[in-house]
């Protein structure tokens, strides 16, 4: 098997940028925590179940509207319920395309994807702000997980595979802000810290694998086909893996088992998720 990414990958995706006053977070947190929220489960392709997420600044001003694209975002009513929240987002002073609360559940997941792919080549990037969160929440990209610790703001690069996962709970509540490239966006970067605290996963070994696979076939016989797909899903948290390889094991499962639409139809995730040309 192929070996996983460097931590370069890992690198080039994750950084902290800046810290929040703890008063400020906790302000932050309580209306994230109290707000109204319409929250929607969009994108379920890419996830388990438990993923929710709810529009503080869109195109629509529908809090609803969750799906997001290129725009000149405007306030939704959902914001005017959070003046702490409205206050940061102009101190900032960012260019917006979109910004979001994301709630993730516990035992759930966002399975190992690429963002941005089905938007236009324009520069742009997402920044979270932990708001709720524990340590069994982790995003995983290059074979490695890190934390990203409340109270910071970080800067995503999802055009890198990665996925993201809340093991144990509570929520993990991010404010997320999809941004434009401008000068206020380099002023926020530029004490940019990439020394992040990572945790490299480890490299399972062949026979490691081959036994993962015996699990997943013996569930899937049993007519647990779902269980069995979720299982090598979550292999991805567990160990540092080439990119697509949860998905290819999947399409084995179901070529082995004799199902030849199944293994057209998570060929055809792999490609979807991972941006991949077909």
């Amino acid at each position: 098997m192929r070996k996983p990414r460097s931590d370069s990958a890992l690198r080039g995706q994750v950084a902290e940028l800046d810290r929040l006053d703890p008063q400020l977070v906790e302000r932050l947190r309580h209306e994230a925590l109290t707000a109204p929220a319409p929250w929607s489960a969009e994108y379920g392709e890419y996830q388990s179940g438990g993923w929710w997420t709810t529009s503080l600044m869109n195109a629509s001003g529908d809090a609803a509207d969750v799906r997001i694209g290129d725009c000149t975002a405007r306030p939704t009513s959902l914001l005017e319920h959070m003046p702490t929240t409205a206050g940061l987002l102009a101190e900032l002073g960012l260019s917006y395309m979109w910004v979001r609360l994301a709630r993730l559940e516990a035992n759930a997941f966002l399975w190992e994807h690429r963002d941005y792919d089905e938007l236009d080549h324009v520069e742009r990037h997402r920044l979270h702000i932990p708001l709720h969160t524990n340590s069994s929440a982790f995003l995983v990209a290059g074979g490695a997980k890190v934390h990203m610790t409340g109270g910071r703001i970080w800067r995503l690069t999802p055009t890198i595979a990665h996925g993201v996962c809340n093991l144990l709970g509570p929520d993990r509540i991010h404010l997320i802000a999809d941004v434009y490239a401008d000068r206020a966006y380099e002023r926020l970067t530029r004490q940019a810290d990439h020394l992040l605290p990572a945790e490299r996963l480890p490299i399972p070994s062949e026979l490691v694998l081959a036994e993962k696979f015996a699990d997943a076939r013996r569930l899937a016989d049993l007519g647990y086909v779902e269980a069995a797909e979720y299982l090598l899903l979550r292999l991805f948290y567990s160990f540092a893996l080439p990119e697509g390889a949860v998905y290819d094991l999947i399409a084995d499962l179901h070529t082995a088992r004799g199902d030849s639409e199944a293994t057209a139809c998570w060929t055809h995730a792999k490609n979807k998720l991972l941006a991949l040309a077909s």
